[in-house]
């Protein structure tokens, strides 16, 4: 195993260099010149080239891309285009941590909720309860995250007035309630799904049968062996959402003014930050090469039968 776990992080790098040559090459050479956002109405061209002499944006482009390199190897991010003089790494420190917990806040919706009721609902088949549920978690799927935050904040905010409409206090302050709402819906639907086909593809399994020709209660057959081998094929889908919570938090970010890394990724597109952009890739790539890592360590795990060499 961990030879295992060894060899995948030695991927890392090589991930993060393709990954970052991509990101490098398109902030420079696609539309955009972030010395006139920076400018605005004062750009004027001899200005324009002092400022560009001194970002080093007027070098060739595998001379900035070595640097950046380099310096991100000892933990140098760069500055911030927009912000001039804060480093990168100080920008991004808080907007990570609120991020994280807003997508924390969001999966324990999801898992919370969508587990069990696949769980439940594969128990069902071809009573009302199945298709019901399956009807309305394709509706709840189909619903865009920009039409449900409106419909929250209307509902809850201004007619109940039960939650504050907009801002932020960390994880157990009641503004998490509607985020962490409107981003774990669609997980929920989705997880509920996924958790049902897969328990009833493990109900048809022989082992199954056997376990209660044994006379095992159903209590124990799914406590022991339904639900532990149904979660095999989630497990993987879970280690996914949180990183792939983050386009999503963008933007429930930007909708309820949230500091986070969403909000902030945003702003540095608007004004071609290219230094954030970066960093904000290179997190999200280690985000999912790390969610595919702990996806297989927790195979092992649930299934003692899987081992990896």
């Amino acid at each position: 195993m961990w030879v295992y776990i060894a060899r995948r992080l030695l991927w890392l790098p090589v991930l993060l260099v393709a990954v970052s040559l991509v990101t490098f090459a398109l902030g420079r050479f696609g539309p955009g010149d972030p010395v006139q956002v920076m400018l605005g109405v004062r750009y004027e061209e001899e200005t324009a080239d002092r400022l560009r002499e001194q970002l080093g944006l007027n070098r060739p482009f595998f001379v900035q891309y070595g640097d950046y390199v380099w310096r991100a190897m000892r933990g140098d991010l760069g500055e911030s285009i927009r912000f001039r003089g804060r480093p990168v790494s100080e920008l991004l420190g808080a907007k990570i941590w609120v991020s994280f917990q807003v997508s924390i806040a969001a999966l324990i919706v999801s898992v919370g909720l969508g587990l069990p009721l696949g769980f439940w609902v594969a128990h069902k088949q071809g009573r009302w309860e199945d298709p019901t549920t399956v009807s309305l978690s394709l509706v709840l799927m189909s619903i865009p995250i920009m039409v449900t935050i409106p419909l929250m904040l209307w509902a809850f905010c201004l007619k109940l007035s039960w939650l504050p409409c907009s801002g932020w206090g960390g994880f157990w302050d009641v503004r998490i309630i509607i985020p962490a709402i409107t981003m774990g819906i669609p997980g929920v639907a989705g997880l509920a799904r996924l958790m049902r086909a897969s328990t009833l593809d493990v109900m048809g399994q022989d082992f199954i049968r056997t376990a209660r020709a044994k006379g095992l209660s159903e209590v124990v057959v799914d406590a022991r062996h339904v639900l532990k081998n149904s979660l095999i094929p989630v497990v993987t889908v879970i280690s996914l959402s949180l990183p792939g919570l983050l386009s999503t938090g963008i933007i429930t970010e930007r909708i309820l003014g949230i500091p986070g890394l969403g909000n902030l990724a945003i702003d540095a597109i608007f004004n071609r930050d290219y230094p954030v952009i970066m960093a904000i890739t290179l997190i999200g790539a280690v985000a999912f090469v790390l969610a595919n890592l702990v996806a297989d360590i927790v195979y092992t795990l649930i299934d003692p039968r899987i081992r990896y060499s």
